[in-house]
């Protein structure tokens, strides 16, 4: 990615969320700010918390031209006219996803912190690969990804990545110029004005 490209959002809803209320915040935080795609970052594992909550989200998404995309649940991806799938295994199954959801689904992969991994994910057909945390956090192994990893990828390879995990305005600043996404979410949910936490967490980079 050149320079003089800014990064765009994808933003990642909370793990859990209210059906009452949160389909308005999300419309007045796709309103606020251009958000290049919604990710669907659901805890549970009730089929039809999943698919209610899905369905809310679509509908914002869409009614904005932004596309959605859902982790993990293929089987839900054209039940519900969703735009692609997030997967969260690496490239471990792409192939097959891609063979399943065909060409025009959006189909990317989280990578953790490794090259190798973001690569074949790359070859085995994926649209994007994400990578992080790229800030410190207390969860998983405590790695966190190298700069350097995104400087050479950025110089390298044409698939977009995305830059994720314990954003702060420092490390946007930062990344801005090697990565293509942001992947944004906890960092804003909990915040009393999650648009403004937004605003302010991309700053760097508008």
């Amino acid at each position: 990615m050149a320079d003089t490209e800014r990064p765009q959002i994808t933003l990642i809803t909370p793990p859990v969320f209210d059906l009452e209320t949160y389909p308005a915040r999300l419309a007045a935080m796709l309103d606020a700010v251009d958000i290049a795609c919604l990710r669907l970052s659901l805890a549970s594992r009730d089929e039809d918390v999943i698919l209610r909550a899905a369905d809310a989200c679509r509908q914002v998404a869409h009614q904005r031209d932004v596309a959605i995309v859902i982790e993990n649940h293929v089987l839900m991806v054209e039940r519900l006219g969703l735009d692609g799938v997030h997967l969260t295994d690496g490239a471990r199954s792409v192939r097959k996803v891609r063979k399943d959801l065909g060409a025009d689904a959006i189909v990317g992969a989280y990578c953790g912190v490794t090259r190798h991994e973001g690569m074949s994910a790359g070859e085995a057909g994926a649209d994007y690969a994400a990578f992080g945390p790229i800030g410190q956090t207390d969860l998983g192994k405590g790695e966190v990804v190298d700069f350097d990893l995104f400087e050479w990828w950025s110089a390298v390879i044409e698939m977009p990545c995305i830059a994720e995990g314990a954003l702060t305005a420092e490390l946007v600043a930062k990344f801005g110029p090697v990565t293509d996404f942001f992947g944004i979410g906890e960092e804003i949910w909990g915040a009393e004005d999650p648009v403004a936490a937004l605003k302010s967490l991309i700053a760097p980079i508008m």
